[in-house]
């Protein structure tokens, strides 16, 4: 029987280390957290020192039982992940199986192999208490901010919103970028790009030196060089190095997967634990950029067995945060002769990423040799034309990382030779405002800004999209004219052309409701959504967990002005709150026309609250927010809902917009239009959808009785439902055979399950 339990967070884990260790041990998954704050109310005692009131969730219960049970005579072992949270869900465990933090042994790995758990066995520890309390501040902060700040929210700006610390310092710094973005105004330059040769007639393109204003001196500039003859001034050669980017941290692993292979930021996170657990790589929530001697001794192996010794050449990376404290080393492979792993093809893509990224860190520079020309004009004596060409002429790390933009090499010429232009172009070029936000760029600029840890980022970025603060969208470019110019055979010629502009995909694009939040919090609560104050919270942390300070200490002078705010707020007007953008006044009754936040989203209203007669309230045209609307498109809507005409029975059809977009309605039944435009969907279209939705009805129907409970066709086959609670019927019993009897007694079934769970 075994003499030792030890216990770690998940299942997979358990399974990996159970193969390492002896009959001697057994190890059985906590499931994560196995305590934590209840999810309804603050839970936190203002009034002393924060202390935090955890509780064992209902689905936590019975995972608690059993490691009670199994804890009963044996030796316990906790070995939970090696960072705070970590820690944490260790000391949780004592507090739940009533044993000694000070005298439980605690072991840490960063890595499931046989030698690494083998060597935590034989050195324990006892569990971090600076660590656990640095984790504790970070949940009570944000509960305290959270429960504060969200019904703020809700009051002054509408129901169901709410706030969180890191979050909505995320939703502010796309907001911006937005913002940026809708101020920024282009301005166009000409670029001028040539097509030349020598002597072999081998073509290559240079480009001028400067771009030029405008078409009248692009124009004018052309016109020079019909006479104009080219000379290759120069040829400037030197040799060039490329170096491999560090092993990966949390941050960069996500950014690069995002960038190679396509993955969310939740979705690389998710792989890697997994890839984790196995025992494949090294622990995945990391800031540090160190390799252990171990995994450089391997990875030298392998490079100078596959690829030889010219190839090797080890490094030491150190790590720039000065925060780092969430495992020992960077991401790699915990065997760097395993070329593949993972039990699916995108944990095995993944993988392959970590052990080239990891093996390329320890690998010689990539040589090249890069090639300047510089071509004079005979007609210029200010501007040239120049090109230059890059050749790799030992590829080192690029081998296994890959080379990327292909070569671009130039032909063989002289110095002095004079050149031929085959054709002379210019087109607009226009500037460009600073990109939005890609899942990864953003993690990228909240690492910079010392915004959040490792183990935040995922997190951060699936809230801020689940609540409908920013969405992750593609826009289709716009169309734009454009004027080129071209000289070939000594005549200038001029050319209308059309480019598509402003097309994005898969960027974070900030919804109404997110703006709106932000502008707010910016408001009234600058601090709480401050970049420089938010990086100090995370130093203060760091503090923590390193036993330089107390961590209600630390609360105790956030949460002081923080509620005085909030008490604040509450002479904050809704209006104020929420003010929305004046578009203009209605030509009829001459009230103001306002695009605003509304219970359901954006919306266009005329007239205020404060008006004798009752404000009239529209949707947002589709495709539009609250920042791009018109006075003339906002205006349109109010001719919303339009009669498109008559069923066959004589009852009238009207289109409108709603909640879940255009319809048309009659009597009481509304049928979505998607696809159509309520302000041109004919009649006879209309009369199509209705008769489709009233036959799908008609199916749906199997059986009604007149207690109100109805069989029917579902989404998922035929169910029972009495209007509020909805019951499968049992697989051997025929729908169209099931009796009112018999359907009562399974809503009744069904309702007391769901009241037991």
């Amino acid at each position: 029987m075994a003499k030792n339990l030890l216990i770690v967070e998940s299942p997979a884990k358990a399974k990996t280390i159970e193969k390492y260790l002896g009959s001697d041990y057994q190890v059985l998954s906590s499931y994560g957290h196995i305590r934590d704050l209840p999810k309804s109310g603050m839970a936190i005692d203002v009034e002393h020192k924060f202390e935090p009131d955890y509780i064992i969730p209902d689905d936590k219960t019975k995972t608690v039982n059993e490691l009670k049970r199994a804890a009963k005579g044996k030796t316990v072992w906790l070995a939970t992940d090696e960072d705070r949270e970590g820690e944490a869900i260790s000391w949780h465990l004592c507090q739940a199986l009533k044993l000694d933090p000070k005298t439980t042994k605690r072991i840490v790995f960063h890595e499931i192999t046989e030698g690494a758990i083998k060597n935590a066995v034989a050195k324990p520890r006892h569990i971090d208490i600076n660590l656990v309390n640095a984790q504790q501040a970070r949940r009570v902060l944000d509960r305290l901010v959270g429960y504060e700040l969200s019904p703020v929210i809700w009051k002054k700006i509408g129901p169901g919103l709410s706030a969180g610390r890191v979050q909505s310092v995320a939703v502010r710094l796309i907001v911006e970028r937005e913002r940026e973005i809708e101020a920024f105004e282009g301005k166009a330059s000409y670029k001028v790009t040539g097509l030349f040769h020598g002597t072999t007639k081998e073509l290559f393109e240079a480009e001028l030196n400067e771009k030029l204003a405008d078409e009248k001196s692009t124009e004018k500039f052309l016109d020079t060089l019909i006479k104009a003859s080219y000379k290759l001034t120069s040829i400037t050669q030197k040799p060039g190095k490329r170096s491999p980017g560090a092993p990966f941290t949390t941050s960069t692993l996500q950014q690069a997967a995002s960038n190679r292979l396509g993955y969310s930021v939740r979705q690389t996170m998710v792989l890697a634990q997994k890839l984790y657990e196995s025992g494949h790589i090294t622990y995945m929530r990391t800031d540090s950029l160190n390799l252990s001697k171990t995994a450089i001794d391997q990875a030298s192996k392998v490079i100078t067995e596959n690829y030889g010794k010219e190839y090797l050449k080890t490094r030491v990376y150190k790590t720039k945060s000065a925060g780092a404290q969430e495992a020992h080393e960077a991401i790699r492979p915990t065997n760097f002769a395993l070329e593949a792993a993972g039990s699916d093809e995108k944990q095995k893509r993944l993988y392959k990423l970590i052990r080239t990224r990891a093996l390329a860190s320890q690998m010689s520079e990539a040589m090249v040799e890069k090639t300047e020309l510089k071509i004079a004009i005979s007609t210029d004596d200010k501007r040239y034309f120049i090109s230059k060409g890059e050749v790799v002429t030992f590829d080192g790390f690029l081998k296994v990382w890959g080379k990327g933009a292909e070569d671009k090499i130039l032909p063989a010429l002289q110095e002095g030779e004079a050149l031929n232009a085959q054709e002379i172009s210019a087109r607009p070029v226009y500037e460009k405002p600073a990109p939005r936000y890609t899942e990864a760029s953003l993690v990228k600029k909240l690492e910079a800004e010392g915004i959040g840890r490792p183990s935040t980022y995922a997190p951060t970025i699936s809230t801020i999209q689940a609540r409908g603060y920013v969405e992750k969208g593609n826009v289709e470019g716009q169309q734009r004219n454009i004027t080129v110019y071209s000289l070939i055979d000594n005549k200038v010629s001029k050319n209308e052309e059309q480019e598509t502009y402003g097309e994005i995909k898969n960027k974070l694009i900030p919804t109404d409701t997110g703006k709106v939040v932000s502008d707010f919090l910016v408001k009234y609560f600058a601090d709480v959504v401050d970049y420089g104050f938010t990086a100090e919270v995370e130093a203060e942390f760091d503090k923590i967990a390193d036993g330089k300070e107390q961590w209600n200490r630390m609360i105790a002078d956030f949460y002081g002005p923080f509620h005085k705010l909030v008490e604040k707020s509450e002479d904050i007007s809704r209006q104020d709150a929420n003010q929305g953008r004046e578009l203009g006044k209605d030509p009829k009754s001459g009230k103001p026309v306002i695009a605003r936040l509304g219970r359901f989203g954006a919306m266009i209203q005329i007239g205020q609250a404060e008006d004798e007669e009752k404000p009239k309230f529209a949707p947002m045209p589709a495709g539009k927010n609250l920042s791009n609307v018109t006075l003339e498109e906002a205006l349109e809507m109010f001719k919303l809902p339009r009669v498109v005409g008559t069923t066959p029975d004589g009852e009238e059809i009207t289109s409108n917009i709603g909640r879940f977009g255009p319809y048309v309605k009659f009597g009481s039944t509304y049928v979505s239009i998607k696809g159509d435009d309520p302000f041109t969907v004919t009649e006879k279209t209309a009369r199509e959808l209705i008769a489709a939705k009233v036959k799908a009805d008609k199916e749906k129907i199997i059986a009604e009785f007149k207690s109100g409970i109805s069989v029917l066709n579902g989404r998922f086959g035929p169910y029972i439902t009495d209007g509020t609670t909805n019951a499968k019927i049992p697989k051997d019993v025929e729908p169209k055979k099931v009796t009112e009897a018999l359907a009562k007694k399974l809503l009744e079934e069904r309702k007391k399950s769901t009241k037991k769970r």
